[in-house]
């Protein structure tokens, strides 16, 4: 009767463990990246598994890489790209085109898709660019409320917005030009500070394990 009780047991905690796992509170600390512009906040975090894009994009945050770029490229319906340093001078010819020096190796990862609130790095066409290395500063995040699972496995998804994607849509909503610049110039600064991974889970609805937000 004991070694019987004694099975049950092991066996019971077999089957609760891998639910304990998963039910563990994240550890540790984060990065909570905000980006300010007229119409609000966004505020979002960065993969862990996509080391080279975070490390990057936290670099050039604390340099004040970002600050008084803006978004100059934005489709309702889409998304809404930004980080170029070329928006920075008078002449919006050369808004896209502009970029720190670099590319980032890409990191394309089928965990990863292009849902609501991705953030994803730019890059140049295939036709030239064939590694598919990103960008070294320009960066887009998905609008469409569907997502754009035609990108998913083709730019590298290295983020996510955790809060503020009203603000996405409402920049994705300003009026524009035929190149799909905005009229008046969306300017951002981006900020970073140190949040327990747990404190961001709870406030944002943010789930560590799958690296998306919960539906409320």
């Amino acid at each position: 009767m004991r070694l019987l009780k004694r099975m049950a047991a092991t066996a019971l905690v077999a089957c609760v463990l891998p639910l304990a796992v998963l039910a563990q509170k994240p550890k540790g600390k984060d990065q909570l990246v905000t980006i300010s512009t007229p119409q609000g906040d966004i505020k979002l975090v960065l993969f862990d598994d996509t080391p080279q894009h975070k490390a990057n994009f936290l670099k050039l945050t604390k340099e004040g890489f970002y600050d008084g770029t803006t978004f100059h490229r934005v489709i309702d319906g889409f998304m809404i790209q930004g980080g170029d340093p070329n928006t920075k001078d008078d002449d919006p010819r050369n808004d896209g085109s502009g970029s720190p020096g670099y590319t980032v190796p890409a990191e394309i990862s089928a965990a990863h898709k292009h849902v609501r609130g991705a953030v994803a790095a730019a890059r140049q066409d295939d036709r030239v660019n064939p590694s598919r290395a990103s960008s070294g500063s320009q960066f887009y995040i998905v609008e469409n409320h569907d997502g754009t699972p035609m990108l998913d496995q083709v730019y590298t998804v290295f983020g996510q917005v955790v809060d503020g994607l009203e603000v996405v849509d409402k920049i994705a909503e300003q009026p524009k030009d035929g190149r799909d610049r905005p009229l008046s110039d969306i300017k951002m600064k981006v900020t970073v500070e140190d949040v327990k991974k747990k404190k961001i889970a709870k406030k944002y609805n943010y789930n560590y394990n799958t690296q998306t937000l919960e539906k409320k």
